[in-house]
């Protein structure tokens, strides 16, 4: 279908959320998917087609992804960056089961690395609009203070949170160091009904993974989410 660009929001130095708005409402789920294709002059190997999970909750009226950019970057990302309100691209239909449980009293564990943060962003922003509570215990790794963002959401939605980050400043009170399958179960005490949602760079997510299986923590406890294209948070 076709989405019109609203207008774009900067989350921190390098990370923008995007705004739209469908030709008509997309149905979707806290925490899918979409494909945008955005035609764009001398387009690079990458080509004109990415997926984003969307960040925002299916409660507004717009839809939104959130990114990270690098320096240059794709032609697809620069051309993102160059949007003008009324252009238009074209927007996939939601998918994806990256979604919260059926059981609302299930207890959940989620890890975000870096920008691995905007499918819980839209959950957390769902379950705040529908005044649910869920036993969630919330683990955002980033790699300095400056790109923690969100905060406000996870907050407003009463969800226990611990953001460790990798390069701190001197400031930082917080927890510090890598994310690891041993501090995340040093973190929680999961059971063996437990379900741990991982969301982040592919590399990391992968790890994560193999690495908590082999602490015990069975694969049908495990639904990962990966951003192909991202090495690092």
């Amino acid at each position: 279908m076709i989405a019109t660009f609203d207008h774009a929001q900067d989350e921190a130095s390098n990370i923008t959320t995007f705004w739209f708005k469908p030709a008509s409402p997309i149905d979707y789920t806290a925490g899918q998917y979409i494909e945008l294709t955005l035609k764009h002059d001398n387009p690079d190997d990458r080509g004109e087609k990415r997926w984003f999970t969307l960040s925002s909750a299916p409660e507004n009226d717009l839809v939104s992804i959130t990114t990270k950019f690098s320096d240059p970057g794709s032609s697809f990302k620069q051309a993102l960056k160059q949007l003008k309100a009324g252009q238009t691209l074209e927007m996939s239909e939601a998918m994806g089961d990256f979604v919260l449980p059926k059981f609302v009293t299930q207890p959940l564990v989620f890890v975000a690395g870096g920008i691995g943060l905007t499918p819980f962003h839209s959950m957390f922003g769902w379950l705040n609009a529908h005044h649910e509570q869920r036993h969630i215990s919330f683990i955002y790794a980033v790699k300095n203070e400056d790109q923690i963002i969100f905060q406000d959401t996870w907050q407003h939605a009463d969800i226990h949170s611990t953001v460790i980050v990798d390069e701190p400043s001197d400031a930082w009170g917080g927890e510090r160091g890598q994310l690891s399958s041993e501090l995340i179960l040093g973190l929680t005490k999961p059971s063996d009904d437990t379900l741990f949602y991982i969301s982040g760079p592919e590399p990391l997510i992968e790890k994560l993974g193999n690495d908590l299986h082999k602490s015990g923590i069975k694969n049908n406890q495990l639904v990962t989410d990966f951003f192909p294209g991202y090495t690092t948070f």
